[in-house]
């Protein structure tokens, strides 16, 4: 049986991340011209390029047999309804608060990427997830190549909107809105190419990016795509040497990160940063009872789009949380965090793939300081994974696919090798 699958969806992937390229061009025009402009402020314009790439990846994840097939099971359709019965609730009282539809709105946008997912996690079950990162993984190295010719040119001649870089330009941002989005794309573009046999030198130039952008989110992220490589080449005998001091390793990269050096910034040491003060503000002020702390006090008020369209502190409760766990908590209370947390765990538990650790790992880190699930293409590409983790699981035989048709355990190595 000819299977179109496994060369359509690495292509359908790659051309989606690829519209990141051209949907921040302006923006990115402008900073070339030494003009910063506030993102959410412009004319959707080009951004407009991403649903519709995410629609047509949709459509014919809708055609095409088996993965609508695999999506339409009783335990997914049944996690779907649990996820919406909720949100549903979340919504509901988000407008009781007299919000406008838009700030609910903003907070759905965490499930944008979701049906991502859901292809990730069919194709894994059916036996070809493997064979889809591989070759997605080689496209990629098309959009890093691009990349890393556009960041150093940024870093040596750039003008520093953002701060100065270690070349001496300005922190480069590629074909972003800003370098902290930059680093993180290349971080998780690293994590792609950690998951590939034969791809250390392509992870070599992504974690070099992600080093160049400044962001302290994106170092640390790619410093544990590294730690996690020195990891699984070493004995397990020998593990515990470097699991030990991970946790004063993690201080130290921190403090590494934040430095004016690495930076580009004077104000980036985390003991003086507006950030914690945000944070303890949050917890202070905004949580008045346990309803507040069970079910969130606005579902949306902590997203930055609606800080650009209505201002700071606009709405009772909102501010610009720049966490993914602080704005799960604002919007769907602790409920929907130890959701999300045990999601993450239930992952770990359930997925036989070998790299399960870091793709999980790597989810759980960027989110600390980083609301990822919001900014594309990261987000994207995670998702993907995670449903690719999540799929792969052991079958003691061949797994069915449609109309008799079976796909070996041997078939992506197959693949592979032919």
């Amino acid at each position: 049986m000819f299977i179109r699958l496994e060369k359509d969806l690495p292509v359908l992937l790659f051309t989606l991340v690829g519209t990141s390229i051209v949907a921040a061009l302006p923006q990115v025009q402008s900073a070339w011209l030494g003009i910063k402009e506030v993102y959410g402020e412009q004319d959707f314009g080009l951004r407009i390029l991403r649903e519709a790439m995410l629609a047509v990846l949709l459509a014919y994840a809708c055609f095409e047999p088996r993965l609508r097939n695999g999506a339409l099971t009783s335990p997914v359709l049944a996690f779907f309804a649990v996820i919406a019965t909720y949100v549903l609730f979340e919504v509901g009282y988000a407008l009781s608060l007299d919000l406008p539809l838009v700030v609910p709105m903003a907070g759905l946008r965490v499930f944008e990427y979701l049906p991502l997912a859901v292809i990730g996690f069919v194709t894994s079950r059916l036996g070809a997830g493997t064979y889809v990162i591989y070759k997605f993984a080689h496209y990629l190295r098309y959009y890093i190549a691009l990349q890393a010719v556009l960041a150093i040119a940024q870093a040596l001649w750039a003008p520093p909107l953002f701060g100065v870089s270690f070349l001496g330009g300005g922190r480069p941002f590629g074909t972003f809105v800003s370098p902290n989005l930059f680093g993180a794309t290349m971080a998780t573009c690293a994590l792609v190419f950690a998951l590939v046999p034969g791809m250390r030198n392509w992870l070599a130039v992504s974690v070099f990016l992600a080093l160049l952008s400044g962001s302290r989110t994106a170092f640390i992220s790619a410093l544990l795509v590294l730690f996690f490589q020195v990891y699984a080449v070493l004995r397990p005998r020998d593990r515990w040497a470097l699991v030990m001091p991970a946790p004063i390793l993690a201080v130290g990269a921190l403090l590494l990160a934040s430095s004016p050096l690495l930076s580009g910034r004077d104000d980036a040491d985390p003991t003086q940063d507006g950030r914690l003060d945000l944070w303890q503000r949050i917890f202070s002020n905004y949580i008045h009872g346990p309803m507040d702390l069970l079910f969130g006090w606005g579902l949306g008020l902590s997203s930055n789009t609606i800080n650009i369209l209505f201002g700071a502190e606009h709405f009772p409760g909102q501010f610009d949380s720049d966490s993914l766990y602080l704005f799960l908590l604002n919007g769907y209370g602790l409920v929907g965090l130890l959701a999300y947390l045990i999601f993450l765990w239930t992952t770990t538990r359930m997925s036989v793939h070998p790299n399960k650790g870091l793709v999980v790992m790597f989810i759980f880190v960027a989110g600390l300081t980083f609301n990822m699930w919001e900014y594309f293409p990261q987000n994207a590409i995670l998702m993907f994974l995670w449903g690719t983790v999540l799929g792969t699981v052991y079958h003691a035989g061949p797994v069915p696919v449609m109309n008799g048709a079976f796909l070996s355990d041997s078939y992506p190595e197959r693949l592979l090798k032919g």
